[in-house]
């Protein structure tokens, strides 16, 4: 285990990198500001302020893309009370999840549990509940998601009108959808959708993919 002072860059840091990207971003985007839990979360993750993880975990309570419609989870905030350790806790197998989508889409890093490609992000699809393969790192998944390319990623997933919906939604909240996306009769156009728990949707979504 790396001590604190040995996780926390004064030489190399991160973070001024992330501010140029999202100064540089496509989308609105909203940096939420670090919690008291900033140094464990840290410690947990035992990642170092070099990176962009290390560095969102510490700096930020999180980075909410597109009118809170993606939610890049760091140490947690008052608004996103999940952070990247005890979102983690007794939920994630083989991988750490560190983002989310307000249609319960959730975003992971192969830890060896997904697929022959540790390190890489892969997308647990609300519509398929299926992990699918990214094919980026950490790094260019957060740089992706502040570009245009989120736009046309969610093109089957979003609805007229999603901007005022998202606005008017928890960032620890998502939609819950019935009929479910994944059935043949699920539809973001025609499901009905109220707020959820990320919690809940999460156990909804994961739970199918254990039974199968």
């Amino acid at each position: 285990m790396r001590s604190l002072p040995e996780l926390i860059s004064t030489t190399e840091p991160a973070m001024p990198m992330i501010r140029q990207w999202l100064a540089q971003a496509r989308r609105p985007v909203e940096l939420l500001q670090p919690s008291a839990q900033a140094d464990e979360v840290l410690l947990g993750l035992q990642v170092t302020t070099r990176s962009p993880m290390g560095a969102i975990a510490h700096e930020t309570g999180g980075i909410l893309v597109d009118h809170g419609w993606l939610r890049i989870l760091g140490s947690g905030h008052e608004r996103l009370p999940r952070n990247l350790q005890n979102w983690n806790q007794g939920r994630a197998e083989g991988f750490l999840l560190v983002a989310d989508d307000a249609v319960g889409g959730f975003f992971a890093i192969n830890g060896g549990g997904l697929g022959d490609d540790p390190g890489a992000l892969y997308y647990l699809a609300p519509d398929t509940l299926q992990w699918e393969a990214l094919e980026v790192g950490y790094s260019d998944f957060v740089q992706w998601a502040l570009s245009e390319r989120l736009t046309e990623f969610y093109a089957d997933l979003r609805w007229q009108g999603w901007e005022q919906d998202v606005l008017a939604l928890a960032p620890d909240q998502g939609f819950g959808f019935y009929p479910f996306l994944w059935t043949s009769q699920g539809s973001v156009a025609t499901s009905d959708r109220r707020p959820l728990p990320m919690s809940e949707i999460y156990a909804l979504n994961i739970q199918p993919r254990q039974g199968d």
